[in-house]
């Protein structure tokens, strides 16, 4: 046990601290908390999961990290995700990651999510309603909560992402999302642009209303038309003005493309309109998801995203295709994914100054080393403190943090109490730290090597507990929980 003796002064201390010893003291970092601006040495110290002191006097502890020379910020919030598995999460923690949530397909039922974590969890996680999940239980009969759920997996080319819903079925589908809500969802994750023929505007605006009742948000990937085009946008942001439902728009950047300017700008106006909006972008270029997708099946992929086969990588193997093997795995393997290399880093530039964009992973599934996923699921972050602060200047290091836990937070809160302590530095707040060095941080992690971990993340700690140690995962310690709307 390291015990530090102090004298503590209440006006840097403004807790009551237990006349023990704190579980953790974390001492001499540079302590930057995105919502109050705050950034100065301190001692910060953690007991019952939670930050009890923040002080310039000595703490004693049973447990002591000298955290000179490192930034102590928020442990990250990945607000989009779709790899809650032992392996994903391993990599997610090393990048600093300290909740991981399912919001843009979600889960139905809610308590499936992290099925296979759920004992053992390294962070935080949780999901949305599942609408497709939904959709397959009322369409097809079957039970499928999620993308995998024990050794069945969901393909996007089923009668539940093709056929419109009857009006029996649309109010079956409503009866769902309603109990998804009783569960604690956090929200309703739809899948628009992947079901863009079998979703009516009758089941749209029952979706859209059922949020509204329930004061929970949408979040969509909505329906992509050619380059630039926002009537997709458009269409998602009527809806939420005529119903008052809160929404969510996924990676704007990756639907946007180069008329993300505009798109922020109409944004902008819907919010002073009333709308309440907000949206993501990820940090790498690529996009990821199923060979099967609407996208990829029904149009014309190659003039939407303004490529060709050659642009394309088969996720599993890294390897660049051709029209010939693109349309094998097409045929043959049509659950596996793609990354698909058509955003330019100008639009992320974009993207990342608008005041309030928030950055996700977007990680694709990952299972073990052998079977590759996309990098996002392990540089995402470090990418951002690396790359687009260090080396490029385009967010300060504060706004950059705002960004990755601060923000997802407040979006969050008014529909799901628990994270009205996360995404801060502040007493009270769950200890969910992230201890790193700005002058090294950076992601290893690329395409045909994803798994590589990043440098320069040195302490990741979830509800107080230690989980990272010298970027080693510490495997006795699974103290994530899982995080819904319902009172905690």
């Amino acid at each position: 046990m390291h015990r530090i003796r102090t004298h503590l002064l209440l006006p840097l201390l403004l807790a009551t601290l237990p006349a023990q010893a704190l579980d953790l003291a974390i001492i001499g970092g540079r302590v930057i908390d995105p919502e109050t601006h705050a950034d100065k040495v301190l001692n910060v110290g953690v007991q019952d999961g939670r930050i009890v002191a923040l002080t310039t006097d000595s703490l004693e502890a049973d447990r002591v990290i000298n955290a000179q020379g490192r930034v102590v910020a928020p442990g990250f919030i990945d607000i989009h995700s779709h790899t809650p598995t032992p392996f994903g999460i391993r990599l997610n923690i090393l990048d600093g990651i300290t909740t991981a949530l399912d919001t843009e397909a979600g889960a139905y039922p809610v308590y499936e999510y992290g099925d296979a974590i759920k004992d053992n969890a390294l962070v935080n996680f949780g999901a949305s309603i599942g609408h497709f999940a939904a959709r397959i239980q009322v369409i097809e009969g079957k039970y499928q909560p999620y993308f995998f759920h024990k050794d069945t997996f969901a393909g996007m080319s089923s009668a539940a992402f093709e056929q419109p819903a009857t009006d029996e079925e649309i109010e079956e589908i409503r009866q769902h999302l309603n109990q998804g809500i009783a569960q604690g969802g956090l929200g309703i994750g739809l899948l628009l642009d992947y079901m863009r023929d079998a979703v009516t505007d009758k089941e749209l605006r029952m979706i859209f209303e059922v949020a509204a009742d329930h004061d929970v948000p949408v979040f969509t990937h909505v329906r992509r038309n050619l380059p630039g085009d926002p009537s997709g946008l458009i269409e998602i942001l009527g809806l939420a003005k005529s119903t008052g439902a809160a929404v969510f728009i996924c990676h704007i950047t990756h639907n946007a493309m180069g008329s993300v300017g505009d798109w922020l700008d109409t944004i902008d106006q819907a919010r002073a309109d009333g709308v309440r909006v907000t949206t993501e972008t990820l940090s790498y270029l690529a996009g990821g998801t199923s060979i099967s997708a609407d996208v990829f099946r029904k149009r014309d992929w190659q003039a939407i995203f303004d490529i060709t086969y050659e642009d394309v990588q088969w996720v599993a193997t890294g390897e660049w295709l051709t029209e010939e093997t693109w349309d094998y795995y097409a045929k043959h393997e049509a659950s596996g994914a793609v990354n698909h290399h058509y955003v330019k880093e100008p639009w992320l530039h974009t993207a990342l100054r608008w005041p309030d964009m928030m950055i996700s992973t977007d990680a694709l599934p990952a299972f073990t080393h052998e079977q590759f996923s996309n990098p996002n699921i392990a540089g995402t972050f470090s990418l951002v403190l690396g790359r687009y602060v260090r080396e490029q200047g385009i967010l300060t290091l504060s706004d950059a943090l705002s960004r990755m836990s601060l923000k997802q937070a407040q979006w969050l809160e008014p529909f799901a109490p628990a994270f009205k302590r996360k995404g801060r530095i502040q007493l009270g707040m769950d200890a969910d730290i992230v201890i790193f060095d700005a002058d090294t941080v950076a992601a290893t992690a690329d395409y045909g090597k994803p798994y590589d971990a990043p440098t320069g993340i040195h302490w990741v700690i979830v509800n107080g507990q230690v989980a990272v140690v010298d970027g080693t995962i510490q495997t006795s310690i699974a103290a994530g929980k899982r995080l819904t709307t319902l009172a905690d």
